[in-house]
């Protein structure tokens, strides 16, 4: 008997049985995988000018936003628009919503005005121009583009126990406690 021929086979079964495994593995988390898409914005291209802060010459339309690949047990949804160019030594908070329903998976182009009334079951919280709802991108003139990042938190919970006052630092405590999964999608805007 070759004993030596034996081990040989074993390990070629082992190694095929681990490779299997890993594939496996691998194959369920691509699966899975939460992704956030926007018809208004493009990855790592300027933010059209329409999504840009009034006072920077832009309409502060919120874009329009999509995603997909929710893990199982998701509850609800969270976004955040965040620089972390801004010259504060914090960032800027551009936007901040959630207790986004776990029906829904996409916001309209707008959203963002609470006079639109287009996501009634959900908080807007206030941004960093002090108001509830989406403040644009306005960074400082000659200071180059900043970074704009869109976030979308999968939540296991239905809702968090905060309402429109609650500070952007406390909300992403709250999410960050609760999710199950983020994406992000991020642009550029300077002037």
């Amino acid at each position: 008997m070759n004993l030596g021929f034996h081990c040989l086979n074993y390990r070629k079964l082992a190694n095929y049985f681990v490779a299997s495994v890993f594939f496996l593995v691998a194959a369920a988390s691509q699966a899975g995988q939460l992704t956030l898409s926007s018809a208004s914005l493009k990855p790592g291209k300027k933010m059209p000018l329409a999504h840009v802060y009034a006072g920077c010459g832009g309409e502060n339309l919120s874009p329009q936003l999509s995603w997909e690949g929710a893990p199982e047990g998701t509850k609800s949804y969270a976004i955040t628009v965040y620089d972390p160019d801004a010259p504060t030594g914090s960032g800027w908070w551009h936007w901040v919503i959630f207790n986004i329903p776990a029906d829904v998976t996409s916001l309209p182009e707008g959203a963002g005005d609470l006079k639109n009334g287009l996501i009634p079951e959900a908080v807007q919280g206030r941004n960093d121009y002090g108001n509830p709802g989406y403040g644009g991108a306005c960074p400082p003139k000659g200071h180059g583009d900043h970074r704009y990042r869109f976030r979308v938190y999968a939540l296991k919970v239905d809702s968090l126990p905060l309402d429109e006052n609650a500070s952007p630092a406390k909300v992403g405590f709250n999410v960050n406690a609760n999710k199950l999964a983020e994406a992000e999608l991020e642009v550029l805007w300077g002037h």
